[in-house]
């Protein structure tokens, strides 16, 4: 997904699935002026990997939870993250 024109930034974490016990959701910062939505990423990235690793939820976000160092805080994003 970071090789779509629009993403500037994305973090990708698990999420609880009833049906299949965790399922793949990506937080995605785009670029400055891109105009793409969530569908589109999911469809574009469903044509360039395997089934079972695109994602089934993006969530588009204005940026991501960094610590001092810019390491992207998953944790954080599972707070927020859960569906």
């Amino acid at each position: 997904m970071m090789r779509h024109e629009a993403v500037s930034m994305l973090a990708v974490i698990g999420v609880p699935d009833e049906k299949m016990g965790e399922e793949v959701k990506a937080f995605v910062v785009l670029n400055p002026g891109a105009n793409c939505t969530a569908e589109d990423l999911i469809a574009w990235t469903k044509e360039k990997i395997a089934a079972y690793k695109y994602p089934r939820m993006v969530e588009i976000v204005e940026s991501l939870p960094t610590s001092a160092t810019g390491k992207i805080l998953k944790k954080e994003l599972r707070k927020i993250g859960e569906v």
